[in-house]
């Protein structure tokens, strides 16, 4: 097997093996695919002396046309030196265009293949994993250890600190897809240039999913058995602008999805297992409180949650002027609910 450990994957990326000359990047974050494959081709363009010693391919196309690929890989340039070739893999399978080059890998030429996600008995992920000739990279979403790193290297880059509350909350906001991680650093950092420090402020003020932040904070605390952290939440919500009335429908959301995985718990499956699985995502920050309003609630409870919701969100759209006690009052009323349940 020569899948790279994540530790490994960075430092082939920036000094890739020459035993290795066939890549494959694949994986689940195709920002993170796309960045790793950009790194990587910049790092071994920046030894080719001929611009045109690069050369892009379809696989879709080396699938009908398998011996264009060996006779890239072989061609010798004008100007000699290597040669990059990037394979854009597609629905149809080239391996027969890889078999005979990773026999016989060509000794000047770097192939990088780029793929999206690919189960664990994909051809092309089982074929360059047996080979001594090729390298496979796979790319997942960032874990918090990552993200943690991935924050304070670009900020240390951009030489300006950061408040340890502020990259937490930007740490939990972060994750789904490294372009887009990236996309919102980059925008803190243009945001905090001629600062020294970032503060918790700054996050909130510039970040895309503040508000959706502040939304989990209430709903997570209060189904976790939480009144406290609940009613501050609540608090930071509407000191944000964050209507009543969406907290309630948040709150709604919340609870429907926790009935969702609740009936997976009730056939058998492990709160544990439930969450891994949960379709969205769940994000990290947020596992244990799930974890905690499954083992407290049950479908039948959780039903007669929504319906209290529910009643209570239409009588805030009636009564405006009443919107946010209602809102405060039913928050208050799952959070305390939530902690006898969890206590018991």
């Amino acid at each position: 097997m020569v899948a790279l450990r994540a530790a490994e994957s960075e430092s082939f990326l920036a000094r890739p093996d020459p035993r290795r000359p066939v890549v494959l990047v694949y994986g689940p974050d195709l920002g993170l695919v796309r960045e790793r494959v950009e790194t990587l081709l910049r790092t071994v363009a920046s030894d080719l002396s001929d611009p045109f010693a690069v050369v892009p391919l379809d696989g879709d196309v080396l699938a009908g046309d398998p011996g264009r690929l060996a006779d890239e890989a072989r061609t010798i340039g004008l100007f000699g030196g290597r040669r990059l070739v990037h394979v854009r893999a597609g629905a149809r399978s080239f391996n027969a265009a890889l078999e005979s080059l990773l026999a016989d890998p060509p000794p000047h030429t770097t192939i990088v293949i780029e793929a999206g996600d690919l189960r664990r008995n994909a051809p092309l992920r089982t074929l360059l994993e047996a080979s001594p000739a090729a390298a496979v990279i796979a790319c997942y979403a960032d874990g918090e250890r990552d993200l943690i790193r991935l924050v304070e290297r670009t900020f240390a880059d951009a030489g300006v600190a950061i408040d340890t509350d502020a990259r937490e909350a930007l740490v939990s906001l972060l994750g789904a897809d490294r372009l887009a991680t990236r996309a919102e650093l980059d925008k803190l950092v243009l945001y905090a240039a001629g600062e020294r420090r970032v503060a918790l402020d700054d996050v909130r003020a510039v970040t895309a999913d503040a508000s959706a932040l502040a939304l989990d904070d209430v709903v997570d605390a209060a189904a976790a058995g939480e009144p406290e952290a609940a009613l501050v939440a609540l608090a930071k919500a509407r000191n944000a602008g964050i209507p009543s009335t969406t907290v309630l429908g948040a709150a709604i959301r919340h609870v429907a999805n926790l009935h969702r995985l609740s009936l997976r718990v009730e056939r058998g499956d492990s709160i544990a297992a439930v969450i891994e699985r949960a379709e969205p995502k769940i994000h990290f920050r947020r596992k244990s409180r799930f974890e905690r309003a499954l083992a407290g609630f049950g479908p039948a409870a959780l039903e007669k949650v929504l319906i209290a919701l529910g009643s209570a969100a239409l009588a805030a759209r009636r009564t405006s002027a009443l919107a946010d006690p209602i809102a405060e009052r039913e928050i208050l009323a799952l959070a305390r609910g939530a902690r006898r349940r969890v206590a018991s």
